[in-house]
């Protein structure tokens, strides 16, 4: 069978907590109005994402053999994403996160890696890789055993088969990225960092020339995203800077992989750069109302009804 989508890396289950007032000190005890278990991970998220906008969806990853490994797997089949390419760790936890929300502040993260860890990518069968529309890869850069080399193999099978090819990071060691990276980028056709990510992998705060120096790197089309500042995109084609979608923020966990989805969505429909900003966008903007990463983000006919109501601005930029 034919699947829309694959989506590989980062699997874990989060624990968030709704906005509390502020941080307490060492000894000290703040309340919050709910706690709640959620799926979480660049690749759970995005696949989540794509299934609520009518695409076909697969995880593959690396889970431990516990009860939040049991959580996250089930949670997924129940919401339509297909695990058949999730392997299971028989010494390794199930990696998981304490997303602390403060009111007013960007979000704070207590993560253990745990089984994610152990995913190399080279477990990802060849079968799923060739009936996939688009390959997408996220949390890049956090597992050292997904490496360059690794995942430019993975894009090649990927193009071979006729796959859009998606990359996205999370920035562990500074470091160790920009390797990673240059090996993997020549076969990336979409890369979307955001703009901390960009700033701390590069030493540059300017989004357009964070964007300029991974085409550099060989990416052939690179969205920079700015939460509610917006995003910039270089492609072949020319870049452009877009507005954000104004709405409250509760809970930032999830938006950068709910643009994911949505620019994904776009390009799988044929859809002009412009229109994928805007899905892109609007994904995002759904994502960040409510707590946990995929809780509120829209479905296709939502996010197809909020974008034909509600305009973006885009302004041309050079690339």
């Amino acid at each position: 069978m034919s699947l829309d989508v694959l989506c590989a890396g980062l699997i874990v289950a989060d624990h968030v907590c709704a906005p509390i007032p502020f941080f307490p000190p060492a000894g000290a005890l703040v309340t919050t109005e709910r706690l709640e278990l959620t799926i979480g991970g660049s690749a759970a998220n995005a696949a989540v994402d794509c299934v609520k906008l009518g695409l076909s969806a697969a995880l593959a990853g690396r889970v431990g053999d516990d009860v939040l490994g049991r959580f996250v797997v089930e949670s997924m089949t129940a919401q339509g994403v297909q695990c058949d390419t999730v392997t299971l760790s028989p010494t390794a936890q199930t990696s998981a996160t304490l997303v602390i929300n403060v009111r007013g502040e960007d979000r704070r993260f207590l993560h253990a890696v745990g089984a994610n860890a152990e995913f190399t990518g080279c477990e990802i069968p060849a079968d799923a890789i060739a009936r996939c529309r688009a390959l997408c890869v996220g949390g890049f850069g956090l597992n050292p055993a997904l490496s360059g080399e690794n995942l430019a193999a993975l894009f090649q099978a990927a193009h071979r088969a006729g796959a859009v090819t998606v990359l996205d990071v999370v920035v562990g060691d500074p470091q160790a990225l920009p390797p990673m990276l240059k090996a993997a980028l020549p076969e990336t056709d979409l890369f979307l960092p955001n703009e901390d990510e960009s700033r701390l992998i590069l030493g540059e705060t300017d989004p357009v020339i964070q964007a300029r120096r991974f085409r550099d790197w060989g990416a052939r089309t690179v969205v920079v995203t700015r939460g509610g500042r917006g995003a910039v995109l270089l492609g072949p084609e020319g870049g452009l800077v877009a507005e954000a979608y104004p709405v409250e923020c509760i809970d930032g966990t999830g938006g950068g992989d709910a643009f994911l989805a949505g620019y994904v969505y776009g390009l799988l429909q044929g859809a002009s750069r412009e229109a994928c900003l805007r899905y892109g966008s609007a994904m995002g903007a759904s994502c960040v109302r409510t707590m946990g990463a995929t809780t509120g983000v829209f479905r296709r006919d939502e996010l197809e009804t909020f974008v034909s109501k509600h305009s973006l601005k885009l302004t041309p930029v050079s690339a």
